[in-house]
């Protein structure tokens, strides 16, 4: 069996790294997608168990020191968590698996994998410019404060794209789902995700 590996997805606020999972996963059903943990309140539309697991800080804080995340990151005043249990289930099935998270939480996994046994993919989604950015974010229905600071994070978050396997510029958005695409269908190739003990290369 080959080995399940992680996709993860970063970008800045704004820049369409949901939208990007959304479209890959109604196009390959195979693909199975984390869903995080969070302390920040939902989004109008959003619902509990499928764009986030929503909980309060204590319980957060509780699931944490119980060693359920794989990472866990403050990102714009909120916790978020990557949970364990499913990530290990899944790559230890040969799965692939898609990861929507922040520069933190990537850098947390990356530094971990020897560790956790898990291998992960980094894809940095970034937008066409810095006024598209902030021509998107504007469009949300966030508050002002939280557009602002969003927008300030976002400087920092550009500066650690060069860390990332793979770049994407989300112009338009069935261009940059095609580029993520074939970047899977390549890693699924890789000899380092094949196989263990097979005996198949002598």
């Amino acid at each position: 069996m080959r080995k399940g590996f992680l996709v993860i997805i970063s970008a800045p606020s704004g820049a369409g790294k949901s939208s990007v999972c959304r479209a890959l996963r109604a196009r390959d059903r195979s693909l199975r997608y984390s869903v995080s943990c969070t302390t920040r309140p939902p989004r109008p539309g959003e619902a509990d168990g499928k764009h986030y697991h929503f909980l309060t800080r204590r319980e957060f804080k509780r699931r944490e020191r119980r060693g359920e995340f794989l990472e866990t990151a403050l990102v714009h005043g909120n916790l978020y968590g990557t949970p364990r249990r499913f990530i290990v289930s899944e790559s230890g099935a040969g799965r692939v698996i898609l990861l929507d998270i922040d520069v933190q939480g990537a850098e947390a996994i990356r530094k971990r994998r020897k560790t956790t046994g898990v291998d992960a993919v980094t894809v940095f989604i970034l937008p066409p410019s810095w006024k598209t950015l902030e021509k998107r974010l504007r469009l949300r229905r966030d508050s002002l404060g939280s557009i602002k600071t969003r927008l300030a994070n976002a400087r920092g978050e550009l500066k650690k794209a060069p860390r990332y396997d793979y770049w994407v510029v989300n112009d338009r958005l069935d261009k940059a789902v095609d580029q993520v695409a074939a970047i899977i269908a390549a890693e699924r190739l890789r000899a380092s995700h094949g196989a263990d003990g097979a005996g198949l290369v002598k």
